[in-house]
Formats: structure tokens, sequence, C-alpha cells
């Protein structure tokens, strides 16, 4: 009787700590779940800017998401470096996402070079949209291929140069030191061979840059330019469309996958409600930052017709060294082909 006692006796001891650490274990399990993903994410954006606020909205929708939602931390005004330092830290898996310029993602595939890097290019905005709707598949499936998930893609308007002093003509930005993208060797060879003189520096040395005369003059948005002050170095400014400055919100891959697939759904809808919010307001906001900046002493060069051309015979020679170097041949023959395709259907300027 005492030997059957005692052997009940153990079995439910044992049960009972098999369903304690059952217990536990399901209490860990479920925490775990319930721990939301954290995902790192860097822009050169300015704090407070449209692109910043339309980012921590999607933050807070990423937030709420099924599955236990993800944590976005972002960290704009380019503290986790320049564009190509991004991308490396989001291949070490330190950063784990970015909103990034063309620049930055021809790191990733030099295709989407052609979205941006061919100057003069493109007329109008609509011209613009016309040719990022048509490549933008295939884009993707090259960034894909590389290791990069696409959560959207946005613009900025135009990127305009500002310099020291007055610039008119294109020999006129000859003579003056232009900023590049640190680590665009192609283009710094293409300019010095073209008669420019290219200084080759991350984003946060521009300002610097222009205090110390290292350069005197930068291609830049203008909502940019108003952010940093960079007027009071540079207070000219030429109203050409001298390119887009287009760009997208990329994710690593591995960190993607990672996130709840019940989720995905809610933060893919959240980043493309982002992406149209971004573009609408940013290209609205280029208009009034060069506005606000008049009011406080930039001086605007307008551009007649006969200008125009002559700063659009002066990029197309350019383009024989460009093609192929700077834009891989074919999709620099596409980026033509779509816009002839564009401008033959007649379509309206946007």
């Amino acid at each position: 009787m005492i030997k059957f006692l005692t052997g009940r006796w153990m079995i439910r001891v044992v049960a009972s700590a098999i369903l304690g650490v059952g217990l536990v274990s399901t209490t860990i399990t479920l925490r775990a779940a319930a721990r939301p993903t954290r995902i790192n994410l860097g822009t050169l954006a300015p704090r407070g800017s449209t692109y910043h606020r339309s980012l921590l909205a999607m933050a807070e929708k990423w937030r709420q998401a099924p599955g236990g939602g993800v944590r976005l931390v972002i960290y704009p005004d380019g503290i986790q470096g320049g564009e190509s330092d991004m991308v490396r830290l989001m291949r070490i898996g330190t950063l784990h996402s970015g909103l990034l310029t063309a620049n930055g993602l021809s790191d990733i595939d030099p295709a989407v070079a052609g979205l941006q890097n061919m100057p003069m290019m493109f007329r109008d905005l609509g011209e613009v949209d016309y040719v990022v709707e048509n490549m933008q598949k295939m884009l993707e499936e090259r960034l894909l291929a590389k290791g990069f998930v696409v959560l959207f893609w946005v613009d900025a308007g135009w990127v305009r140069y500002f310099s020291k002093d007055r610039m008119i003509h294109p020999e006129d930005l000859k003579r003056m030191k232009v900023f590049v993208w640190a680590g665009d060797y192609e283009q710094v060879d293409i300019m010095n061979s073209a008669g420019y003189n290219p200084v080759a520096l991350e984003t946060g040395e521009i300002l610097p840059g222009f205090q110390t005369g290292l350069i005197t003059a930068v291609s830049v948005p203008p909502i940019f330019a108003l952010a940093g002050q960079l007027d009071i170095r540079a207070p000219y400014m030429i109203n050409l469309n001298y390119a887009p400055l287009v760009g997208a919100a990329v994710i690593e891959k591995t960190q993607w996958d990672r996130i709840p697939d019940v989720a995905r759904k809610v933060l893919v809808e959240a980043a493309v409600e982002a992406g149209r919010e971004i573009k609408a307001n940013s290209r609205q906001e280029s208009i009034d930052s060069v506005a606000a900046m008049q009011k406080r002493g930039l001086t605007v060069q307008p551009v007649t017709p006969e200008l125009e051309a002559e700063w659009r015979k002066a990029a197309e020679e350019l383009y024989a060294d460009i093609r192929g170097r700077v834009v891989p041949a074919d999709i620099f023959d596409e980026v033509q082909r779509l816009l002839r395709e564009y401008r033959a259907g007649g379509k309206e300027a946007k």
C-alpha cells in the first residue's frame, strides 16, 4: 500500500513538474512572440521634414500591425552616415532598412542610376513618373536578387544648383568646385574629363565645405538646402530642372523574412501610403522651400528657353561617358525609349 501511494505520489510530482515546465516554456514563447521585431531605418531626410513625419506615421502603423507589431526606429539627418555607409551597414545587419536616393540604391544595383544620374534627360515630372512606373517591376526584381525588398518608391522633385557666386551658363559651373557624392569615382572622372572641378564628399561635409572654400557649388533639392541653411553659404540658385531626386525605401530581405506573415500586408500598405504622401508633399515642399529661402536672401536665376537649351547641350555631351559607366547601357537605352514613347503620346507635363 505504501509502495503504491509512493508511486502514485511520484507520478503526480513528475506530472506537475512537466506541466510547470510546459507552462514556463509556453509563457516564454508567448512573450517572445509578443515582443515586436525591431527594424532600424536610416535616411538623409532632415528631422522634422515631411519625409520624416511620414516615416513616423508609418512607424506608428507598423507598431500596431498584427502578430505583435514591428518597432520601426528611424535615424534621420544622415546620422548613420552617408548612403554608401548605410548600404554597408544594412549588409552587415547593423542597419536594417533605408530611405535612399538613386545614388545609394546604385550601390546595391547600378540599374537604379538610370532614374536620376542622367542630367537634363527628363523635362518634367510627368516623364519621371512614367519612367519610374514602367521600370519599377524590373528594378525591384534586380534589388531583390541583391537581397533587398522595396517598400515604396518616391521622389523629391528637382535637384537644383546652389552656388557661392552667381551661375548662369555651364561655363560658370566649370569655374567652380562642385560637390559630388563620395565614392562616385566614375562621375568624378567624367566631370574632370569634361573640364569641371568635382570634389567628392559625404553629404554631412557640404556645409563645412562651403565654409572652408573646399566647394563652391552643389546640386541638391531645395528642401535639403533650406533645412541645412545651405543658402546662407550658397546664396545663388539657378532655376533649372537639372535632374530629379528619385529614391526608394528598402529593407534587407533577411530582416523582412523575420517579420510574421500576418503583419506584412499591413506593413506594405502603410509603406505605400507613406510613399505617396512623401512624394506629394515633398514636391510641394520643394517649391515652398525656394520661396522661404528667397525671403532670407536667396537669389534665383531665371532660365529662358535659350539658356535651358545651352545647359541641355552641355549635359548631352556627357551622355556617351555616362552610358555604360554610370548607368548600364541597357538601362540608359530603356530610359530614352520610354521618354520617346511618353513624348509621342502627347502626355501633359506635371
